[in-house]
């Protein structure tokens, strides 16, 4: 029999409707039923393709014993954390308080009955063993808080009020100082120090993408010339798009590696990590003209149009698992790899597949991930083809099949930029964004998540007003359709009017209202996104309100960016353009669309286009035009001498 769970919309919700526990979703008659009963509160987070979450519900949360205790001593409640970012982002501070260090999913967390919380763990094992982080397993632990909790134990419901006192303190920054392009000297300093020079990246295993860092490693070497900052670009989109984190067979990036040679992924897909991988990479090419870094943004760009949509809305992720097992969709055995490509008429069989880095002891389990060790491997473009097929045949990972409106406008403005080198996805941008406005944005409400054929029913927080802000500046700018730039306007000014407060942001507001981080985590953080929105429209809308909202931002958070940059590349490449300045182009809209490409390939990083009644090509800063040309060719040098 299906429990609460069966009447949500969430599908990581719906993942657990058949959990013998008695699941409640997020709602006051929960809390309200641990206070009257006086039981502890169990609150579970993850989200539909997140592995360890699977590994959880099957060792634990389909586990009879484990689930007896939670139904007799607990109220048991399930989060979605893509549904309702704002409590996963309470309880996540909640986790690095306790544990001093950062959480992950799933997250479980355990709180008295008046929803106080004490305790905070990841995965939990369902009996006590030296692999569990927290060292206590699920039923031990469980037996435990529910004896201190029915003997109403002093120190632990002391040490809940500290902890609630401790998460209800604000902290605001004791010096500013003034913002500098040295700066970026700094985050230079401690990118190199976390930079691998063998493999790229800037961590240990895993090892994550670091998208917004590598943008602004490449925003530096446009304006700095900076050999440093484009190696470190380079060498890890090189390795990264080899395979492995990146399938080379359907295109699309895997959210991490767990090696530091980008080989072996955390097999899920997810919306952001390709929206904002797939921008880097089409900016990578227009700066460098490598034509394979183009290849990888289109790949990543056809991947989720082709297999993550539906009625030009994108879903959220696909998961790591399929037929009970993590990456058994995409992964290879020797034997099979090789009677196909012998079926096919190949020869020297063997030397084709150690391109592949496919051997019969394999490189993951027993199986082989492909990663190719030749980058000029001519054959793989027919080979890719026989790889497909033997996929085909098999369980394909669950979808997530939720919209939502930050991680779509990612991908929205991705392909806006990828549209000046090829129109068609330009037409594709446009249709997303179109479809999501009228999906997301009803009765002049704006709301974070839903399922295709669904009404929406949580609103949006920061992220979505800072994304879609920012996707629809992008629009913009490729369209010169002047209502795109009204709704940036009006979200913006939504934003500011619901989550700003004197240099601070706050990333939701209502049941939950939690502080907006500044540093780039999971994905991009939301305020510096807002301020790259803002800063767009000051200079667009010729408005200097807007600009003063984004340097309050940016002053509010001086000294942590001034100290330590490397953890904020977005905020501190929004600095930068704060200090050096905007340069808009103005000329007719028949010029900026026929010379969308050569416009997008200038080397200043901070552009903005307008289109006006003028012939040739007028450039201007933020308050005025100082040089007029005929010749596209002469922007560059232009805007370098205005410096």
């Amino acid at each position: 029999m299906s429990n609460r769970l069966a009447n949500e919309d969430s599908p990581y919700l719906q993942q657990h409707k058949d959990n013998p526990v008695d699941w409640y979703p997020w709602c006051e008659e929960a809390f309200q039923r641990a206070r009257e009963e006086n039981k502890a509160v169990f609150i579970s987070i993850g989200y539909s393709s997140c592995h360890w979450c699977h590994v959880m519900e099957e060792n634990v949360f389909t586990n009879k014993e484990c689930a007896d205790i939670l139904n007799r001593d607990f109220i048991s409640i399930k989060v979605d954390r893509e549904e309702r970012p704002d409590i996963d982002k309470h309880y996540q501070e909640v986790y690095m308080l306790l544990n001093r260090r950062s959480g992950g999913w799933p997250t479980s967390i355990f709180c008295t009955p008046d929803n106080k919380p004490f305790f905070a763990g990841t995965y939990i094992p369902p009996h006590s063993k030296e692999e569990s982080i927290e060292g206590i397993g699920f039923i031990e632990l469980t037996r435990l808080i529910a004896d201190k909790i029915s003997q109403k134990d002093e120190q632990l419901l002391k040490n809940a009020d500290e902890i609630e006192n401790f998460l209800n303190h604000k902290e605001h920054p004791k010096e500013a100082t003034v913002l500098k392009e040295d700066f970026a000297k700094n985050f230079m300093l401690q990118a190199k120090n976390n930079y691998d020079t063998l493999h790229g990246g800037f961590s240990i295993a895993p090892k994550f993408p670091h998208a917004s860092t590598l943008g602004t490693l490449l925003a530096i070497d446009k304006l700095y010339d900076d050999k440093a900052a484009r190696a470190m670009v380079i060498t890890t989109l090189n390795s990264m798009k080899q395979g492995g984190i990146y399938d080379l067979v359907e295109g699309g990036f895997c959210r991490y590696s767990v090696d530091d040679k980008w080989l072996v992924p955390h097999f899920e897909k997810m919306l952001y990590d390709n929206a904002l991988l797939c921008e880097l990479y089409t900016t990578a090419y227009l700066t460098y003209k490598d034509e394979s870094f183009l290849h990888v943004a289109k790949e990543c760009a056809d991947f989720w149009h082709n297999h993550m949509s539906e009625n030009n809305l994108l879903y959220s992720a696909s998961d790591a698992d399929s037929e009970g097992e993590e990456g058994t969709y995409y992964i290879y055995s020797y034997d099979e790899v090789y009677e196909a490509l012998a079926k096919e008429g190949y020869e020297k069989i063997d030397e084709l597949l150690g391109k592949l880095s496919i051997s019969k002891e394999g490189n993951f389990e027993g199986k082989n991930i492909i990663r190719l060790k030749d980058e000029n491997f001519e054959e793989f473009k027919e080979i890719k083809v026989t790889l497909s097929k033997l996929r085909s045949k098999r369980e394909y990972p669950f979808v997530d099949m939720k919209v939502q409106t930050s991680w779509s406008a990612m991908m929205i403005k991705a392909l806006f930029v990828l549209g000046n080198i090829d129109n068609s996805y330009k037409t594709r941008a446009v249709n997303y964004l179109d479809t999501l406005l009228q999906t997301m944005f009803i009765d002049g409400k704006l709301y974070h998540t839903t399922l295709i054929r669904k009404t929406p029913k949580v609103e949006a927080f920061l992220e979505d007003y800072a994304f879609l802000s920012c996707a629809l500046v992008e629009a913009f700018n490729a369209t010169q359709d002047e209502l795109y730039l009204i709704k940036a306007q009006h979200f913006a000014n939504s934003a500011l009017e619901k989550f700003y407060d004197k240099g601070t942001w706050r990333f939701s507001i209502g049941e939950f209202e939690t502080k907006a981080e500044i540093s780039d985590n999971t994905y991009t953080s939301s305020v510096g996104v807002i301020v790259d929105a803002l800063l767009s429209l000051g200079v667009l809308l010729e408005d200097d309100k807007y600009t003063h909202f984004a340097f309050k931002t940016l002053e509010y958070n001086s000294f942590e960016l001034a100290r330590r940059p490397v953890i904020y590349p977005y905020m501190l490449k929004q600095t930068l353009r704060y200090v050096k300045g905007e340069r808009v182009i103005k000329s007719n809209l028949k010029n900026l669309e026929s010379n969308a490409y050569e416009l997008s390939s200038l080397t200043y990083p901070f552009v903005q286009k307008k289109a006006s009644q003028d012939e040739g090509y007028m450039i201007c800063g933020s308050k005025s035009c100082f040089a007029n040309t005929h010749e596209i060719g002469a922007i560059n040098d232009i805007i370098k001498k205005s410096f």
